[in-house]
């Protein structure tokens, strides 16, 4: 199927709106994708044109989005670009929505936490120690414990 898949880079603009629907959860919010060029005569940065797009997401991707993301966090979303046409009371309007496929912080302006959305269950804790990473006092190369060392190394698959 030929679809346009498209990458937008910009801000949330509006709070995330969640639903549960009867085909699952459903969650959107606007987007923010201003241009910005350097500006030769003032020998700066200048925003350039804002376009706002309508990012929808389903199913687990809406609960996260609705979980994660505020007005104003400066996001990433992939997906597939709907470009609308509706006549409504006389007048012609025109709307661009993303149907996202992944959403994300952009990490280029700061820091995120990953918390993997799972089960209501977790995992029982790891019951193996923690390896011993701090160098000996002497300056030597060697681990204070050497069999934690070994306990810490990956298995190699063959």
């Amino acid at each position: 199927m030929n679809e346009t898949m498209v990458c937008a880079v910009g801000r949330v603009a509006t709070q995330p709106v969640y639903r549960e629907m009867a085909s699952g959860p459903s969650a959107r919010f606007r987007l923010a994708v201003t241009a910005r060029y350097w500006d030769r005569e003032k020998n700066t940065w200048t925003d350039g044109h804002t376009n706002f797009f309508t990012v929808w997401a389903n199913r687990q991707l809406a609960t996260n989005t609705a979980a994660s993301l505020t007005v104003g966090e400066p996001v990433i979303v992939q997906g597939r670009l709907k470009v609308r046409t509706d006549v409504r009371e006389g007048q012609s309007w025109t709307s661009a929505d993303i149907d996202a496929v992944s959403i994300g912080h952009d990490l280029a302006w700061g820091t995120s936490a990953f918390r993997r959305a799972g089960k209501a269950e977790t995992a029982p804790a790891s019951t193996q120690p923690e390896p011993n990473w701090e160098t000996p006092p002497d300056g030597s190369a060697e681990p204070a414990d050497p069999a934690a060392q070994r306990r810490s190394e990956p298995a190699v698959l063959t």
